[in-house]
């Protein structure tokens, strides 16, 4: 470590610049000091740095001895500090709502357990102001919201350090570096207990094969004085991470996973030290090392594990790229690279071929083919022609584009889908949170009944009551109970996203599995939504042309798919004055200081006519003061992949329904084309509320899918609701699932994730139980010896995370289907 004279540079060579951890190879965080580029690990050390520079502080760096040892000093630094509180450093890992909320994504160090998850959740939701703590314990994300007028930030990070725990602002490359020093010291922990277990054996087998009388005092204490010596490492290094979790439990007077373990490991260790210093009694120290040696065993493959089963949430963090090429004078064609975390709404960036899109925006010049399959399900590319909506994390493939930004770091719509994708991942079940309860009463029963054990057999037999009590206090643990749920929601949601499924609720996942009926919206979600003008009938001496003008400038303040067919197919016109929408209905509006209605015939004020030229389209009649003046016709496209998702659905056993606003014809068209038996038409949004009710008054679970405004009120009244991606934003914020893509298969491949989820739920859940109800028995008894316990309550937990890796390798049955048909689009204004 440099000395007090050595320089900023001196320091830097080391690592990162300001907290001094390796910088991560790719990462492009430069810091600006003193006419110098020094390097970061991450933004978050970026902002810091650069803003006590900035701020005049820079004498801090000059004036330091050495870097930070640890990421908690480094984060003890930046809270005496007060920086994670300035704006422009919460820039890149907060988001704020309204009404003084905001919400922080963190990445938390030394989680080992689902007990750990609880507690910090526990902890941070008892500050006043921290409305909501989110914990994903497979992938160590933290969402904290809080009221900001009651709380700060370094408020919130020092209440996770007092319990022994460190935060640091998200940013995928410095998880990747959290992930391997995680994993570096997994290792080095169990290779020393390895070895001890191995040296230790090597003593203890001559004092069990041996003839009694070639065991002389002397050698026997040798050996055992020897034995110490080695499990002396093992204990104070590779299980002191147990100790730890036990201590934090203590103070925090709760009952831990840890607690149990620690319980057993100390007390065999202290019994051998009395017996190997006394001469007198036994010693376990063979058994304490394999012990110890198979729980780091199980802990280090169930952390492998766990990254796997995450790994869909994280491949969609790492999907934004650390830099960009920046345009800073567009027009011209002056080019900067800079960090993507950089850009602001407005800049103009050059996507060159083969590059991803580093933030959400609109294609300005270039014409190319973008693949969205990590964020929709969809592997076929999509054409962008300028005016198109770009999405950052995903990647342009065939000629270079220029777009404006418009939206970055946590607003962008990357981040909405890992955000609820980490809430969905966080929020457990109702099944999930009986076992988190039993789990949390669990280990003090457990403690009871070891003690009572105990004096049980110090009646019995004093000798064996110490290693029976160690037995029984690590074979019990209840480890996999706690792993459980988490493990199997973790893999089930993220399969499903990679599928083009988001799951934003917990209770979706559950819910789903029980659904009896599915009902689908028309308009928008078993069609494409993109309607097209088929013809325009006069009446009222009214010509074809003055009916579609008057039409498109009713129509001219919405974005909902009828007006922007009959807008294409009108071309300019003025919008009409004091425009209004009526949800479900139609809209209406003023020209030329005469009021005019377009939509229902029946909103319209006009009679159904005795023949239609179009049967199955959609009919708007257009009425003014003096009455009907036309009728309009439009159709629309059923998705390619419809019929095949709704016979999916039917071979699942789900009764599947169809609910439109539309027109008896065109619903029925529509129904009869995909085999839907059950049908309701010309239904307004209340209607639509009271079917869904009155199938839930029969005791039917209900999902509902939709896309609109007026699909709002039934999605939320529906016990899972499904909104299109390309629905609107109220929609979607009412829905507990989004399907990305519009691949409607998506959501029968969710049907059978659902049930597979809960059925491997159930399993794990069986086996913890079934697992203890043996293994306590047997503890009790004495047939089980103190490494046998590490082998039971290693691979218990190992065996429910490989369970629900089971889940990462299911098989869409609609693979091959055409996803083509659908594409993203401007966010329609439904009625």
């Amino acid at each position: 470590m440099a000395g007090p004279t050595s320089s900023p540079t001196d320091l830097d060579s080391q690592g990162c610049f300001h907290c001094g951890l390796p910088v991560p190879e790719g990462a492009n965080y430069p810091i600006s000091y003193r006419q110098h580029i020094e390097p970061a690990c991450c933004r978050g050390c970026q902002a810091v740095a650069q803003t006590i520079i900035d701020s005049g502080q820079e004498a801090y760096y000059e004036h330091r001895t050495a870097l930070p040892p640890t990421p908690q000093d480094a984060v003890a630094e930046l809270e005496k500090l007060g920086l994670y509180d300035l704006p422009e450093i919460q820039q890149s890992f907060v988001r704020t709502e309204p009404e003084n909320v905001r919400e922080a994504a963190l990445i938390l160090e030394n989680i080992v357990c689902a007990a750990c998850v609880w507690l910090n959740e526990r902890h941070l939701s008892q500050l006043p102001g921290v409305i909501s703590v989110d914990i994903n314990y497979a992938t160590r994300r933290a969402r904290v919201r809080w009221d900001s007028t009651r709380l700060k930030l370094s408020d919130i990070l020092r209440a996770i350090q007092e319990i022994g725990y460190v935060a640091h602002p998200f940013d995928a490359s410095k998880q990747d570096e959290i992930f391997r020093k995680e994993r570096n010291t997994a290792i080095k922990r169990l290779a020393i207990a390895g070895l001890g277990m191995m040296q230790v054996m090597m003593y203890a087998i001559p004092t069990y094969t041996a003839d009694p009388s070639e065991m002389t005092p002397d050698i026997v204490a040798l050996m055992r004085w020897a034995s110490l010596i080695l499990t002396i490492p093992v204990i104070f290094y590779s299980s002191w991470p147990f100790f730890q979790g036990a201590w934090k439990d203590f103070r925090r007077r709760t009952l831990g996973m840890d607690v149990p373990v620690s319980l057993g490991v100390g007390s065999a260790f202290a019994a051998s030290v009395w017996a190997t210093v006394t001469q007198q009694g036994e010693v376990y120290y063979d058994s304490v090392n394999m012990f110890i040696f198979l729980l780091l065993t199980g802990r280090f493959l169930e952390l492998n594990a766990r990254r796997r089963s995450a790994q869909a949430a994280e491949e969609l963090v790492k999907l934004i790229p650390a830099v960009a090429t920046r345009l800073p004078d567009w027009p011209a064609r002056n080019e900067e690279t800079v960090p993507a975390a950089q850009l602001a709404p407005g800049d103009h960036v050059l996507v060159r071929p083969g590059e991803t899109i580093p933030a959400d925006g609109v294609l300005v010049e270039g014409e190319s083919s973008v693949v969205e399959a990590m964020l929709t399900g969809e592997p076929e590319p999509r054409g962008k022609q300028p005016g198109a909506t770009l999405t950052g994390g995903t990647l342009n493939q065939q000629s270079p584009l220029v777009m404006r930004v418009e939206k970055t770091g946590e607003e962008t719509r990357l981040s909405a889908i890992v955000r609820l994708l980490d809430r969905a991942q966080s929020e457990k079940p109702h099944i999930g949170r009986m076992a988190d309860r039993a789990a949390s009463w669990f280990v003090g029963l457990l403690l009871l009944f070891t003690v009572l054990i105990a004096a049980v057999w110090y009646q019995i037999d004093p000798d064996r009551v110490l290693w029976i009590t160690v037995s029984l206090l690590v074979i019990t643990c209840p480890c996999a109970l706690g792993l459980a749920t988490p493990a199997a929601l973790t893999a089930g949601t993220g399969r499903l996203t990679r599928l083009g499924l988001l799951t934003t609720r917990g209770h979706a996942l559950e819910t789903l599995a029980q659904a009896t009926d599915i009902v689908f919206d028309k308009t928008g979600t078993l069609t494409l939504g993109k309607l097209s003008l088929l013809d325009v009938e006069p009446v009222a001496g009214r010509s074809k042309d003055e009916v579609l003008r008057i039409a498109a400038a009713l129509e001219s303040a919405s974005e909902h798919p009828i007006a922007l067919a009959i807008r294409q197919a009108a071309g300019p016109v003025q919008g009409a004055e004091s425009p209004a929408n009526h949800p479900g209905e139609g809209v209406e509006g003023s020209l030329d200081g005469e009021r005019y209605r377009l939509g229902k015939p029946a909103f319209a004020g006009a009679a159904l006519p005795d023949a239609s030229p179009h049967p199955t389209a959609t009919r708007l009649a257009l009425a003014g003061p003096s009455g009907l003046l036309g009728w309009l016709y439009l159709g629309d496209e059923v998705r390619a992949d419809a019929a095949r998702a709704i016979a999916m659905l039917k071979s699942q056993g789900v009764r599947v329904h169809l609910l439109s606003g539309d027109n008896q014809a065109a619903a029925s068209a529509v129904a009869g084309k995909l085999g839907i038996e059950q049908v309701r038409a010309e239904a307004m949004p209340d209607d639509k509320l009271a079917y869904v009710k009155s199938l839930q008054a029969e005791g039917r679970v209900v999902a509902m899918v939709g896309d609109g405004i007026n699909d709002a009120p039934v999605l939320a009244q529906a016990q899972v609701s499904i909104a299109m991606g390309e629905g609107t934003d109220v929609a979607q914020a009412a829905a507990d699932m989004v399907m990305l893509g519009g691949r409607l298969a998506a959501l029968a491949d969710g049907v059978a994730i659902a049930r597979k989820t809960r059925r491997i739920i159930y399993e794990n859940l069986g086996w913890a139980l079934g697992y203890n109800l043996i293994a306590i028995p047997l503890a009790a008894l004495g047939h089980v010896t103190p490494w046998i316990a590490g082998i039971g309550m290693s691979a218990s937990s190992l065996l429910v995370v490989l369970n629900a890796l089971r889940l990462t390798d299911f098989q869409s049955a609609a693979d091959g289907v055409d996803a083509s048909a659908s594409r993203l689009a401007p966010q329609p204004q439904s009625r």
